[in-house]
């Protein structure tokens, strides 16, 4: 199923919570609306999922208008950050919930529950209560809940936030992987840029109700197209140029981007030189001001001379070692790894 969301508006009062916003999602497509708080991703997938009115702008299915179909109609399976399981139904009882809203056989109703627990590796947990399963395992119950219906959309609202780091990391590739086999359109909300990046196809970053950019993990990393998305996803040193120059000295830049007025390069981008090497031409003469050494990762604040902007380079943790005793340090900005940020 195609969903289109064509210049979509929504405000609560005179706040703009989105503005003007437009979107293609095609079928069997994993989607992420990604931004920090209040940026309007919620919203957006509240007004898909119909529990939120847009006042102006269309929501489409497979070019079916969604404007007048109720939540409850639009045959969505929503996850919420919450469970929201029932506390005194079982499992499998949860899971069939949604088919005996829609007056399901009970033979009918059982195999599905049974068949979606399955899915998630639950089977041997369908007679237990909410409160004798994990985290983990509630959160894979309320996905297989959205999921038993058949839905044409499966809406994500940052369902794992609430789990701790382990069973987060584990769950993203559960969910990933399950998408692909079932080949369901998935939109998921997430403010955590390594969940969107591990599980989506596209991601769609967001800020203060629009949409600042759209494009794959690796196009969001290797071209910003600003300086908020260059700076949401991953690390980067935002760094100003004065006359093409940066702490007095001229930066390496493409003939087509010679009067660029900001530039962005990423910590692991930035070369660093030591002792005798660190007198050359175009380097950036630098101190050492903060290290955290992780073994087989060293990064580094550097204090670079006659700059307003600190420096923060990633080395190889064996790298560190030959420059912590070093006379000498000078920051090399390449000019393949520079992204002009406008």
């Amino acid at each position: 199923m195609t969903l289109a969301l064509t210049h979509v508006t929504k405000r609560f009062g005179n706040t703009v919570a989105l503005d003007d916003i437009s979107l293609t999602v095609e079928r069997g497509e994993f989607i992420c609306f990604l931004g920090p708080s209040g940026c309007g991703k919620t919203t957006l997938l509240r007004i898909v999922a119909g529990l939120e009115l847009a006042e102006e702008g269309t929501v489409t299915l497979d070019g079916r208008d969604l404007s007048e179909t109720p939540a409850r109609k639009r045959n969505f399976g929503v996850v919420f950050q919450s469970y929201s399981l029932f506390p005194n139904m079982t499992a499998a009882r949860n899971v069939g919930y949604g088919l005996e809203c829609r007056k399901r056989p009970r033979a009918e109703i059982e195999a599905r529950a049974a068949e979606m627990l399955r899915v998630v590796a639950l089977s041997d947990h369908a007679h237990k209560l909410p409160s004798q399963l994990s985290g983990g395992q509630q959160q894979r119950v309320a996905l297989a809940r959205a999921l038993a219906p058949d839905p044409d959309v499966l809406l994500l609202d940052e369902p794992l936030s609430a789990l701790d780091a382990k069973v987060r990391e584990s769950l993203r590739l559960e969910i990933r992987d399950l998408q692909k086999r079932l080949g369901i359109t998935t939109i998921m909300v997430t403010h955590d840029q390594e969940e969107a990046l591990t599980m989506a196809d596209r991601i769609v970053v967001m800020d203060t109700g629009h949409i600042a950019q759209v494009g794959t993990a690796r196009e969001l990393y290797d071209r910003p197209a600003s300086k908020f998305v260059a700076e949401f996803i991953g690390r980067m040193n935002v760094l100003p140029l004065d006359g093409g120059r940066f702490a007095g000295r001229p930066v390496a830049l493409p003939e087509e981007r010679q009067g660029a007025k900001l530039i962005g390069i990423r910590p692991e981008d930035v070369r660093l030189h030591a002792g005798a090497a660190a007198a050359g031409e175009g380097l950036l003469p630098a101190k050492l001001r903060n290290i955290v050494y992780l073994g087989n990762l060293a990064h580094l604040v550097l204090d670079v001379e006659g700059a307003d902007n600190d420096i923060v380079a990633e080395i190889p943790g064996h790298a560190f070692r030959e420059l912590a005793n070093a006379p000498q340090i000078a920051v090399e900005l390449p000019r393949e790894t520079i992204k002009v940020l406008e």
